[in-house]
């Protein structure tokens, strides 16, 4: 008998580690050759890991949420004939030496994170160059001094080992999560309580929001519309639309709006990239729109929207959200938005305080549409009204250009005529 270690491959351009969000098999399953024996989430896509080899489960390199290096021993396989490793003594579990370096015990919610020592895992070298320098950007650094860190015993993951925000996003969460372990789980833990480990896409989201959240200075802009015209007009062209074509929503409207919106002001059609200081106004306007599935919250991206009537753009929510509930949704689809909707439909509320979907500037955030009595200047009349709570990223957007932004979709929507102008 020989063993076939299996290692983690290559799962795409620039990615360096990955996220097991799913084994398929067990310690003493047989498999045959291109059986699936588990998955793994990158930033980018979730990578189903097939067996090359027909054989037995012997070892399994990794816990479900723990991150793997790529190159790293991911599952051995006990096969007939030699294998591609020399065998070892028989063993369910390896011994504590056997452990591979590259799977460190990682805490729920977080990346791994360097411990704050001046020796970095072999391979890996500290953000420090040979004059004792620390390689971050100003940005970084003032951040790194805010926050009193050492930046010192950090070990960068950016180009040539630089230290970046998320290496410092990685430290405070790490930090939050084991306060919270400590004073709340490991001192309440009884029959009645269940432990979820966060892993997979619930994981990518806590780590967005946390992210967009330590990194952004918000401003949240409330506007009341009235938008008695606007649900008149989507009536008649639902009752006129042609056979096949999708109901229209609000949403289809709003995103015109933004696109006239946008031409006046093209710095919120934008991203911020912090760390160089730079703003990257885009000419294509790529709207993401935040749905919710069953996984957790996703956002495909309608793209080119400046170049979509009414009726093509509904037909690409439609679609967009269907491949995302479905986990149909391929990567591009869900990247690359330039600005973000996010709407809850009949359960928004009154106001809500959207958070950014980093590293863009702006996200507009939908409210319940309700009918409230309207003062005309002569008596209350009964009138469709909805709220727009939108987020700006204060360091780029000042508070009276995220009004004017705000106001001239108000007027285009209150008037929708003027949409088609």
């Amino acid at each position: 008998m020989g063993v076939h270690v299996i290692k983690l491959p290559d799962v795409g351009e620039g990615v360096a580690e990955a996220e097991l969000v799913e084994w398929s098999v067990e310690v003493g399953d047989v498999v045959a050759e291109d059986d699936i024996i588990g998955a793994v989430m990158t930033d980018k896509a979730t990578v189903e890991i097939p067996s090359p080899v027909q054989g037995t489960i012997s070892w399994l390199g990794a816990e479900i949420g723990d991150t793997v290096i790529v190159g790293a021993d991911l599952i051995k396989i006990e096969v007939l004939g030699e294998g591609n490793q020399q065998a070892e003594p028989a063993q369910i579990e390896p011994a504590p030496d056997a452990a591979q370096p590259a799977l460190p015990e990682v805490p729920a919610a977080t990346n791994p994170i360097v411990p704050p020592t001046n020796t970095a895992p072999q391979g890996q070298q500290l953000a420090v160059s040979e004059g004792g320098k620390v390689l971050a950007s100003p940005a970084v650094r003032k951040r790194g001094v805010f926050l009193n860190l050492d930046l010192s015993k950090f070990k960068g993951t950016g180009p040539d080992g630089i230290i970046t925000h998320e290496d410092l996003d990685r430290h405070l969460l790490s930090q939050q999560s084991s306060r919270v372990a400590m004073t709340s789980y490991e001192k309440s833990v009884d029959a009645e309580t269940t432990q979820v480990k966060v892993i997979g896409l619930r994981r990518k989201i806590a780590e967005q929001m946390s992210r967009a959240k330590s990194r952004i200075p918000h401003i949240t802009y409330v506007e009341e519309i009235d938008v008695t015209e606007l649900e008149g007009l989507r009536q008649n062209l639902n009752a006129s639309r042609e056979e096949g074509q999708p109901k229209l929503s609000l949403l289809p409207f709003l995103m015109r709006a933004m696109v006239l919106a946008i031409k006046d002001q093209p710095g919120i059609n934008a991203h911020y990239d912090d760390e160089n200081g730079i703003i990257h106004q885009h000419k294509s306007i790529n709207i993401g729109i935040a749905a919710q599935t069953d996984n957790g919250l996703m956002v495909p991206v309608v793209r080119n929207v400046q170049n979509l009537g009414l009726w093509n753009s509904a037909d690409e929510i439609l679609r967009l959200a269907d491949a995302a509930r479905n986990n149909t949704a391929k990567r591009e689809e869900l990247s690359g938005s330039t600005i973000t909707i996010t709407s809850l439909g009949k359960m928004g509320g009154i106001v809500t305080t959207p958070v950014i979907n980093h590293p863009e500037v702006a996200i507009i955030g939908v409210n319940k549409m309700e009918t409230k009595p309207f003062w005309d200047g002569g008596k209350f009349v009964p009138r469709q009204m909805m709220n727009l709570s939108s987020s700006f990223d204060h360091r780029v957007v000042d508070g009276w250009d995220a009004a004017v932004f705000i106001q001239r979709i108000k007027s285009l929507l209150e008037k929708p005529l003027l949409i088609f102008s």
